[in-house]
């Protein structure tokens, strides 16, 4: 009796993040050329975000949790890669 093949998740949040944080800076990245083509100077994004009021420090906030998340994950995924290699290490010795 054949056994069924057993499937990876197609799509791991780790992947989806790394899309997400790239989709993110390339769009950045084109909005300020974008800006620069027509204007001739890059824009200042305090004072953009100034503009918003008061709603300017929940952005700011959101912004930083955000690059804050992001390092941690990349920690977490730093070190859960060092304990492996390090497992791996001690069952081949």
């Amino acid at each position: 009796m054949k056994s069924q093949p057993t499937t990876k998740e197609d799509w791991p949040m780790g992947n989806i993040l790394w899309f997400a944080v790239l989709v993110w800076f390339s769009s950045s990245l084109l909005s300020q050329s974008a800006y620069m083509a027509v204007h001739g100077l890059p824009y200042d994004a305090v004072t953009m975000l100034r503009t918003l009021g008061p709603v300017y420090y929940a952005v700011v906030v959101l912004e930083m949790a955000m690059w804050m998340g992001l390092l941690a994950m990349g920690w977490f995924k730093l070190r859960r890669a060092r304990e492996t290699r390090r497992l791996a290490a001690v069952a081949s010795a």
